[in-house]
């Protein structure tokens, strides 16, 4: 008889265990879930992020995926954080800046250059039909695109290489957005972009300057430029350094 009954308890002990691991997994995921719904009321909202297809995607890409565990309780702070090779994932309410002065509708093209964590493509892929993202440092890109397609991100492609030069191979883009810091606007993406219509969001200024988010526009085949604000981003490295 003491057979049966210590398998039994084994098995109710295993169940227990079970049960309570699935609680806390529901717990941790309530707590996210509440982190990014504040973020997204008092650092963005609360400020001056008014697009609600922004908010939206901002709301729905859980931005702890996109940092390692150890720092995941930071995740939705209003700071960048590190993710390797000396680069970051920017603080949410820049990443939500840049995404709503791109102006998005949702049917464009948009290039990324600088994926980093994958993060801001992600918050792309859920505006637009088309995101486009390039990175240098091939670690960081595979890590991404992983984390992307797990995530069932479909409509973005990768690609390893030097951001200066865009993608030529998909232009001309709607759209694009740089998540790094040249000290001028490289002329490859001047190009890429749409005759009429086609804008740009990038940081200008060198590691030692102090970096401008500009906002750059073609219309009719001509630039129009406007500064933002201050920002500090990490430099573009490649053919700018």
């Amino acid at each position: 008889m003491r057979k049966p009954l210590i398998f039994v308890l084994l098995i109710f002990i295993i169940f227990l265990l079970i049960v309570i691991y699935e609680y806390n997994k529901i717990d941790e995921i309530d707590d996210y879930i509440e982190k990014r719904q504040n973020m997204v009321k008092n650092q963005l909202a609360g400020r001056d992020i008014i697009d609600p297809n922004v908010l939206k995607s901002m709301l729905s890409v859980p931005r702890h995926k996109f940092v390692d565990e150890h720092i995941r309780e930071s995740a939705y702070n209003d700071y960048p954080l590190s993710i390797g090779e000396g680069q970051t994932i920017s603080q949410p309410y820049i990443v939500a800046l840049m995404t709503q002065l791109l102006e998005l509708k949702g049917d464009e093209k948009v290039l990324e250059i600088g994926t980093g964590s994958g993060y801001q493509a992600a918050v792309l892929a859920e505006i637009v039909e088309e995101v486009y993202t390039i990175e240098i440092y091939e670690s960081l890109s595979k890590k991404s695109e992983k984390l992307l397609n797990d995530l069932g991100y479909r409509n973005t492609k990768f690609k390893v290489g030097d951001g200066y030069h865009g993608w030529e191979e998909h232009a001309p883009y709607d759209a694009i957005i740089v998540t790094c810091a040249p000290d001028h606007v490289p002329p490859p993406l001047l190009q890429q972009i749409k005759d009429d219509g086609g804008r740009i969001v990038i940081p200008v200024g060198g590691i030692w300057m102090v970096q401008t988010l500009m906002k750059i526009e073609k219309i009719e085949g001509k630039i129009k430029s406007k500064g933002i604000i201050g920002v500090r981003f990490v430099p573009m490295i490649g053919h700018s350094r």
